[in-house]
């Protein structure tokens, strides 16, 4: 598989993993509460990425040199995550709990034109970001790209044309904010020594740290409503189920997102593919929960699909260019037998 198509098939494969966590969220929410719900999205895969962490470690000790003393004392701390990875891993952490937090808030209020346009714009966000904080210069490749894919998810979310301000608004717009920060510091994180998994382990790890204190505010009241939700014995083994299957895929979706920056050179290449996840999101819509989409929809379902084709096979275009050009000027310089020389 070329290179360049790898990044992308690992980003589709989150955003489709993604898709179906939000499928199955969607039944859970009617059944748990957000923050609690939120807690358990991270905590299970954090408990069962440390558990494939400590597992994997522990054989490949014992695989390699056992006589090697020196091998076994730096192999003993290689699960734990560097100083220079402490502050992108608590970054993204801080940005995921903080994401999900304005997101959920905000849901309370707004109508759902509104938080989808809303959450959306967080790839609209990375290349400024990436502008603003590092000086990464941004393709008109990406800026293109993400102008029509956003004008896509406009006519995607329906009729915009009911959305006021209101202060949940901006509550909305912080969780797309916060949304891009945590791509733009999971980028930095990948360029690291980490493994995807160890990375987001620990990243989980400190997000459910992060949420226990929204998970408590909630009240008493809420929290035994949940407990029942999860122990009633007519319901409570398929809930599980759902929640298991939720982790999982969640661990999915970071993985694969984590390749999938490891293989580019900017967090904003990536930018216009996280909006496949509303593509996916639709399809299974249209499927399990009987939405017809208008012709404007499906306007923006085309304008999505164009983008990611152009983002995917532009740069392979612009390669093959490149190549082109450099070629020709060999062929032309003096060492390649000019045909001016022969004059």
């Amino acid at each position: 598989m070329p290179n360049q198509f790898k990044p992308v098939i690992f980003m589709l494969l989150s955003t489709f993993s993604l898709s179906i966590t939000g499928l199955l969220a969607k039944h859970l929410s009617e059944q748990i509460s957000p923050a609690v719900l939120s807690f358990l999205r991270f905590s299970i895969p954090c408990i069962l990425l440390f558990i494939f962490v400590i597992v994997t470690n522990f054989v490949g000790r014992n695989a390699l040199d056992q006589h090697s003393k020196e091998h076994q004392r730096s192999g003993s701390k290689q699960w734990l995550p560097p100083k220079s990875m402490h502050f992108p891993i608590v970054i993204r952490a801080l940005c995921i709990a903080a994401c999900q937090i304005c997101f959920l808030i905000s849901l309370q209020s707004l109508s759902l034109v509104e938080s989808v346009v809303l959450f959306s714009t967080g790839p609209l966000f990375i290349p400024l970001l990436e502008k603003l904080i590092f000086g990464v210069k941004v393709s008109i490749v990406t800026v293109f790209g993400l102008t029509i894919t956003f004008s896509g998810v406009l006519l995607l979310a329906g009729d915009v044309s009911g959305i006021h301000f209101k202060p949940e608004l901006l509550l909305g717009l912080m969780a797309g904010v916060f949304n891009s920060g945590s791509q733009l510091s999971l980028y930095r994180a990948t360029k690291g020594n980490m493994t995807p998994i160890e990375l987001n382990a620990w990243t989980f790890l400190i997000a459910s740290l992060c949420l226990i204190p929204a998970m408590m505010m909630q009240g008493q009241g809420v929290l035994a409503q949940d407990v029942l939700s999860l122990t009633n014995a007519d319901t409570h083994v398929f809930h599980w189920l759902v929640i298991v299957s939720l982790a999982l895929l969640v661990i999915n979706t970071q993985v694969f997102r984590a390749k999938a920056y490891k293989l580019v050179d900017s967090g904003s290449q990536l930018a216009p593919l996280i909006f496949t996840n509303l593509l996916f999101t639709s399809v299974w819509q249209w499927q399990f929960l009987e939405h017809t989409f208008s012709t404007h929809q499906l306007q923006g379902i085309g304008l999505i699909i164009t983008a990611s084709i152009i983002n995917t096979f532009m740069p392979r275009v612009q390669a093959h260019y490149i190549r082109y050009k450099a070629a020709k000027v060999v062929s032309l310089s003096p060492e390649g037998g000019s045909p001016l020389l022969k004059l």
